[in-house]
């Protein structure tokens, strides 16, 4: 389940938004509001000429008469329907200009969130905006609203033509409508909230499908299995009850306005015969009047039809402008640069949440250009502290600078090219391999990418159909996780930090290519800052210094060598690691299962 969904925009927000996207496009939108009032006028010609026609053929007039009247419905028939085209043309084009300015400012919005807040809403809840709610929106602004503006505005022409012909026979109109008025406003003041709740819903139902398929080999190593069949069986039926609601009010709805449909014009034939037999109104008023109230079941089934669309899409846009109300990431100030590559923690302290703390007054200075192993038990604090080092997380006491200045006075250009943080879970973009590669460099040449892929030993890419314009992802080559992970660390060699954070970056790659790649990337980083997470000690064995965690505080700091000597926390880790009666592989699959173990624990401290 998520731990916190993101915010949801209020009708008054949502109101404004969509005010601001008519008048970003106000020169199409004027266009379509003028073609469809020409055109639903142009439609009103047809029955009034029809019942000229009968009082002309009642008072004896001829063919001619007749003919000239025909002809005239004819020609306004014509230009209705080239009206009604050009309407739709205009509407679809600005559909679909507002459609895509609703996905761009989407995608804005989603890249300036802060990390912490889209890990605490889930991926679900992130994922079903951008995706399922994106759609919806879109679908609306392209069919739905120009089919329903249509629709709105023939029904009010209807009713004024109706009124235009007798006005006591548009009173009998308005009186057989009011069971539509009724059960449209039963259903709007309920739809709102069933739409946004059915919304929630399958957005946990996609949060918790994703984590427990993501995390698989977690759960089968923990034996969660039960549980997690249990939580994704709640989720489902959390969704199926949420469903089941706006069902249940649309089965009250459109049986309410189908009956509905028939009771004007019969309340037309009624009273008008009862008026007509008494010389108040001719024939041809009552037919004309009855012919139009008929016409208006045309245009409320249209709206019948989309209403369900339109609730919903209501809903989904206000998901949608809801991300304007999260948090974004503060671009500060500029502050200057940094003196120099050091990094310090001082004093620092972080909680998740309202949690206890799982760091406790950690004091750490990194050396320009030194490689630092951070390693220790599970749960004891190794990815927060690289999560703070790289300025995702800002500790709640205590500071975190590089060359003086405080991480949270860097804007986040400033700060990825000082310091990156690499952790085992990777991105594959849809596109080229060349496309993935220059998002971390939008001028390297070939030849910097295929150095940088060389770098990290991804030599496949030589093997693929088209080399580095070999088309990845859906309907193109589908990569493993380790060849994931080397695309990343190919990334991160052209974005050339001076700060690197490995957070088990080569967990994916088995252990002699993870060697290869390490020791690849330490010769191509050599001059930079690396602060590698370890979980395989032999990482720690080649590091400059070794800083150990323990529940959160620093224990131990030093070298390799000395801290074996010291015969402390690091030097039974290392006893552990060496000594033990495994081979590699099963040495390797052990801190594995101590790595998901430490995930686990730490999403659930993040969770509470």
């Amino acid at each position: 389940m998520t731990g916190r969904l993101l915010p949801v925009a209020g009708k008054r927000s949502v109101r404004r938004a969509a005010g601001q996207l008519i008048r970003q496009d106000a020169r199409a939108f004027t266009a379509v509001i003028v073609l469809n009032a020409l055109a639903a006028a142009a439609g009103l010609a047809g029955p009034w000429l029809l019942g000229r026609i009968i009082d002309r053929v009642g008072a004896g007039g001829g063919v001619s008469t007749v003919d000239r009247l025909a002809l005239a419905i004819l020609l306004f028939s014509l230009a209705e329907l080239l009206l009604t085209r050009y309407a739709g043309h205009f509407a679809y084009r600005f559909g679909e200009r507002t459609s895509a300015r609703v996905r761009e400012q989407f995608v804005d919005r989603a890249l300036a969130l802060p990390v912490t807040v889209v890990e605490r809403a889930g991926t679900g809840d992130l994922t079903v905006r951008g995706t399922v709610d994106v759609a919806n929106v879109g679908t609306t602004l392209r069919d739905a609203a120009p089919d329903v503006f249509t629709a709105l505005v023939q029904a009010l022409f209807i009713l004024g033509a109706v009124f235009a012909v007798n006005p006591l026979l548009g009173c009998c109109g308005l009186i057989g409508l009011v069971g539509i008025w009724c059960a449209g406003r039963w259903y709007l003041r309920r739809a709102r909230t069933a739409y946004l709740a059915e919304g929630a819903a399958y957005s946990a139902v996609t949060e918790v499908l994703t984590a427990t398929a993501s995390g698989a080999r977690t759960v089968e190593a923990l034996g969660l299995e039960q549980r997690r069949i249990e939580s994704c069986d709640e989720a489902i039926d959390n969704w199926r009850r949420t469903r089941l609601r706006t069902l249940q009010l649309r089965s009250v709805l459109f049986p309410s306005v189908d009956v509905s449909h028939v009771l004007p014009v019969i309340a037309v034939l009624l009273f008008g015969g009862v008026l007509h037999d008494r010389g108040v109104v001719t024939l041809g008023a009552v037919v004309a009047s009855a012919v139009y109230l008929r016409q208006l079941a045309a245009p409320l089934d249209v709206v019948l039809q989309w209403m369900e669309q339109l609730q919903s899409s209501g809903a989904a846009f206000a998901r949608v402008e809801g991300l304007a109300q999260a948090p974004s990431v503060a671009v500060p100030a500029p502050a200057g640069a940094p003196a120099d590559d050091r990094i310090e923690m001082a004093g620092v302290r972080y909680a998740y949440e309202s949690g206890p703390d799982v760091l406790h007054g950690v004091d750490l200075t990194v050396r320009p250009g030194e490689r630092l192993a951070v390693v220790g038990p599970s749960g004891a604090g190794k990815s927060t502290l690289g999560r703070l080092l790289a300025g995702v997380d800002a500790p709640h006491t205590g500071t975190v600078t590089v060359g003086g200045l405080p991480l949270a006075d860097l804007g986040p250009e400033q700060l990825r090219r000082q310091v990156v943080l690499v952790t085992q879970e990777h991105h594959v973009f849809l596109g080229t391999v060349r496309d993935n590669l220059l998002v971390a460099a939008v001028s390297a040449t070939d030849d910097e990418l295929t150095a940088a892929l060389a770098a990290v030993g991804a030599d496949w890419v030589a093997d693929l159909p088209d080399g580095l314009s070999t088309e990845l992802g859906a309907g193109g080559q589908q990569l493993d996780g380790a060849q994931a992970q080397q695309l990343a660390l190919a990334r991160v060699v052209l974005a050339d930090p001076h700060t690197l954070i490995l957070d088990e970056a080569t967990a994916l790659l088995d252990p002699t290519t993870a060697r290869h790649t390490e020791r690849a990337l330490a010769a191509v980083l050599e001059g930079r800052t690396v602060i590698a997470i370890a979980h395989r000690l032999h990482t720690a064995h080649d590091a400059d210094r070794v800083a150990v965690m323990a529940d959160g505080a620093l224990a131990e700091l030093g070298t390799h060598d000395q801290l074996v000597a010291d015969d402390g926390a690091y030097a039974a880790l290392w006893n552990t690691w060496h000594g033990a009666p495994r081979d590699s592989m099963n040495r390797d699959s052990m801190n594995r299962d101590s790595m998901n173990v430490e995930s686990t624990n730490r999403d659930s401290t993040k969770r509470g």
